[in-house]
């Protein structure tokens, strides 16, 4: 992770920890008519535990990506639609 201040995330955060409290902050910054500088802390918050996301994501897209190749299948992916 280089180049970024996700040093205040814990070293054992799991994904889906990470996912709640992003989604938590989201809507405490919706909904927030409080202190400023609370809602700052907040934002630097959230940019970190969306990077950590984001590469948790792309980590496993590649494993998924090399299952795949192992199975002598197509790597391609697609977005997933939940319809």
């Amino acid at each position: 992770m280089a180049n970024t201040k996700t040093s205040s995330l814990p070293a054992d955060l799991s994904f889906e920890e990470a996912l709640k409290e992003l989604e938590s902050i989201v809507r405490k910054l919706e909904g927030s008519s409080g202190d400023l500088e609370a809602s700052i802390a907040d934002y630097v918050r959230g940019t970190e535990l969306k990077k950590f996301c984001d590469e948790k994501l792309k980590s496993a897209r590649l494993k998924v990506e090399s299952i795949v190749r192992a199975e002598g299948e197509s790597a391609a992916t697609a977005p997933f639609d939940p319809s």
